[in-house]
């Protein structure tokens, strides 16, 4: 029997910031600037990946309808773990009411840590090892200020509760590339990340995004037309249709999971809440396949089949277009003071 998405939730903060207000302070040409994307997410004072994971992990456990208590294994995937030693894992299990007897841990891979969370739940319910994981991503990114990540780094969250019974949408097949690939990283004790510049595009994104979706198109002998949805990592809006064009993927086909130019690059969990944007509308028997990247570099690709049990499932939580239109603007002063970004204040 397959595994498959029992339930899944989503969270977005409230709090935005245009990129024109960032432009105003970092550039020459502020207008150029703020083409790049119009606005993002940014946590308050009290959200962190932790609390915002436990937010999305609730409306997952709400759709899916299960006591948390068969919860055997929390597995959260972000690159803005809120402690250095202390697992963000534990905070969420106790939070949602799960066994203490769960497996648990925290994933860092730059941006697809939440999808290879989603892939170890998946192989721990088939082996009958747990009757239910939760599993995904979040992420309140980190951007230097001035830099170009400043105008994209957002924040956001996605879970999803894994099991057999009663899914909403099967995982019916998984596959990773994965390279050596320095294109973006963070050293420790480092506070904001350095990038490769136009290298973070090729070979980074495109090599793994592309080699992962025909990886598994191929190794389940399917084609692009057998897929109604197509989910990519989106780091900016340019990139995730650049690679659908390369791969023969229609625009259309794309354009329901990418949330990037109405909240930014939610890093950990930006395919996977493109993947919740999807479920919000998909219909029985629609077919996904999902790719995420993370720098360093990898993909993990997925392949989904809609059930039935959408219709029932989907409106016991608040839909992601829903926390998308739920906003308030901040200034720069503002985002920085809530970003910690203004150094020397108690």
């Amino acid at each position: 029997m397959k595994a498959g998405i029992v339930g899944y939730g989503a969270y977005i903060p409230r709090l935005r910031i245009k990129s024109s207000n960032i432009a105003k302070v970092w550039s020459a040409d502020p207008e150029l600037e703020a083409k790049m994307i119009n606005e993002k997410t940014v946590p308050n004072m009290d959200e962190d990946c932790a609390t915002m994971a436990v937010e999305a992990a609730r409306s997952a456990i709400l759709r899916a309808g299960i006591d948390p208590m068969k919860i055997g294994a929390v597995y959260i995937g972000s690159e803005s773990h809120p402690y250095v030693v202390k697992s963000t894992s534990s905070i969420i299990g106790e939070a949602v009411g799960a066994t203490p007897n769960m497996m648990a841990a925290d994933l860092e891979f730059a941006c697809k840590a939440g999808t290879s969370a989603i892939q170890i739940v998946n192989s721990h319910v088939l082996a009958g090892k747990i009757e239910y994981g939760l599993a995904g991503g979040s992420d309140t990114a980190q951007g230097r200020p001035g830099d170009a990540l400043e105008y994209t780094a957002a924040a956001g969250a996605a879970m999803f509760v894994v099991g057999k019974k009663d899914v909403v949408a099967t995982i019916d097949s998984t596959l990773s590339y994965v390279t050596d690939t320095p294109d973006f990283w963070r050293r420790e004790g480092e506070e904001f990340p350095r990038h490769g510049g136009r290298f973070t595009g090729e070979p980074g994104y495109f090599k793994h995004i592309l080699g992962a979706t025909e990886g598994i198109l191929s190794e389940t002998g399917t084609t692009v037309k057998d897929y109604d949805y197509f989910v990519f990592h989106q780091p900016n809006a340019k990139f995730p249709l650049s690679a659908a064009k390369m791969l023969g993927i229609p625009k259309e086909k794309v354009l329901t999971g990418l949330l990037f130019p109405k909240i930014g690059n939610t890093y950990s969990a930006a395919s996977i809440l493109g993947l919740c944007n999807v479920l919000d509308t998909a219909t029985p028997g629609s077919r996904i396949l999902m790719t995420s990247f993370g720098s360093g570099a990898g993909s993990d690709s997925f392949t989904m089949t809609v059930t039935d049990k959408i219709g029932d499932r989907r409106d016991m939580a608040a839909p992601v277009s829903q926390m998308i239109e739920r906003k308030e603007y901040i200034d720069y002063a503002t985002y920085a003071r809530y970003k910690e970004k203004i150094k020397g204040v108690l």
